[in-house]
C-alpha cells in the first residue's frame, strides 16, 4: 500500500509531502507444493508396476475367462481376477526394478526409473513390490480356488527369481525361457473358472509364449548397446544378425501356428479368420523387418514391437467375441 504523510522542515517551509511505501505481505507458501509432491511420489509408485505391461497382461487373461466359461463369466469373479491379476503383474515389475536396480542406471531406456533416480528408495520398493505380491495372492486363493493363486505366486517367483535374477543375467535365450510367466495370466483365468487347464488354456498359452520373441527381439535390437553396457546377453547382443532373424521368423511363424490350434477347440469362424489374417500381417512384419536387417539398410525394428501388441489384442479380442457369439 502506498500512503502519504506530512513532514516538517527546520526552516519553516510548508510540510513536505512523502510517499511511504507499506511492506508487502510476505508470501504464504504455496498449497500446491505438498500435493506436487504427493502426486510424484503416487507417480513414481505406479510406474513401479509397469503399468502397459499389467494393461497387456489383462487383454489376455478376460478372453481367456470367457472361452473358459462359454461365455461372458460371473462379473464378480472377472473383477476379482482383473484386481488380482493386476496387483501380482505390478509386484513382478516392482521387484523386477529392485533387483534390477544396478543395470537400470546403466541403460538409457530405464535409467529415469524411479529406483536410478532414487525417487523411491530400495528399501521402500521392496515392501512395496512383497506388499503387492502377498494381496494378489490371498484375494485369488480367497475368491477364486487355489489352483488359480497356486498360478499367481508361480508367475511371480518365477519371472523374479528364476527369470530377472538368473536367466536374464546369464543366458541369450532369457526371453525363451522367460516367456511362460507372460503367457500366466491366460491359464490363471481360465483356472479361476474352471479350477483345471484344458487343452484350449494351453493353446492360448503357447500363442502369448511364442509371441513374446518376435515382440521382444525387435525392442532389444534397439538398445543393443544399452543392454551390451550393462552386461545383459539379449540375444541380439550376443548372436549373428542372422541368428536373431532366424528366431524372429521362426517364432512369428509358431505364433501363427499356435493361434491356428485354438481354431478347431472350441472357436468358430469369426475367431479363426480374424487369426489367419492378424497372423499373416504378423508373420510378413517379421519378414519385412529381416530383410531390413539383411539389407544393411536403415532398420526399423520398432514398427514390428509396436504391430505385436495390436495383434495380439486383435486375437484375443477374436476370442472374446466368439465366445460370446
Amino acid at each position: 500500500m502506498i500512503t502519504e504523510r506530512p513532514v516538517s522542515n527546520s526552516a519553516g517551509q510548508p510540510p513536505v509531502r512523502t510517499v511511504a511505501v507499506a511492506e508487502a505481505p510476505k508470501a504464504l507458501p504455496a498449497a500446491a507444493a505438498p500435493r506436487r509432491d504427493v502426486r510424484a511420489v503416487v507417480s513414481a509408485y505406479v510406474s513401479l508396476t509397469k503399468p502397459r505391461i499389467v494393461e497387456l497382461l489383462l487383454v489376455t487373461t478376460v478372453p481367456a475367462m470367457m472361452l473358459a466359461e462359454g461365455g461372458l463369466p460371473s462379473l464378480w469373479l472377472v473383477a476379482v481376477v482383473l484386481v488380482g491379476g493386476s496387483l501380482a503383474a505390478g509386484a513382478a515389475s516392482v521387484l523386477n526394478c529392485y533387483i534390477d536396480r544396478d543395470i537400470d542406471q546403466l541403460m538409457r531406456r530405464t535409467k529415469r526409473r524411479p529406483l536410478p533416480t532414487h525417487t523411491v528408495s530400495p528399501r521402500s520398493a521392496l515392501v512395496f513390490g512383497l506388499v503387492l505380491a502377498v494381496i494378489s495372492v490371498a484375494l485369488m486363493a480367497a475368491f477364486t480356488n487355489l489352483l488359480a493363486a497356486g498360478l499367481t505366486l508361480a508367475a511371480i517367483v518365477y519371472y523374479d527369481v528364476v527369470y530377472t535374477l538368473w536367466l536374464k543375467r546369464t543366458t541369450a535365450q532369457n526371453t525363451f525361457w522367460g516367456g511362460a510367466c507372460g503367457a500366466a495370466p491366460v491359464l490363471i483365468g481360465w483356472a479361476a473358472v474352471t479350477g483345471s487347464l484344458a487343452p484350449a488354456a494351453w493353446a492360448l498359452f503357447a500363442v502369448v509364449f511364442f509371441w513374446q520373441m518376435p515382440h521382444f527381439y525387435p525392442l532389444a535390437m534397439k538398445y543393443k548397446a544399452d543392454y551390451a553396457r550393462a552386461g545383459i546377453p539379449m540375444l541380439p547382443v550376443v548372436a549373428s544378425a542372422r541368428r536373431v532373424n532366424a528366431e524372429i521368423i521362426g517364432f512369428a511363424w509358431l505364433t501363427l501356428l499356435s493361434s491356428l490350434a485354438v481354431w478347431p477347440l472350441g472357436m468358430g469362424p469369426i475367431y479363426g479368420v480374424t487369426a489367419l489374417v492378424a497372423g499373416g500381417v504378423f508373420v510378413y512384419e517379421a519378414h519385412r523387418l529381416c530383410r531390413q536387417v539383411r539389407a544393411g539398410g536403415a532398420v526399423k525394428p520398432m514398427r514390428l514391437f509396436h504391430w505385436s501388441y495390436v495383434y495380439l489384442t486383435i486375437v484375443f479380442a477374436a476370442v472374446a467375441v466368439d465366445a460370446l457369439v
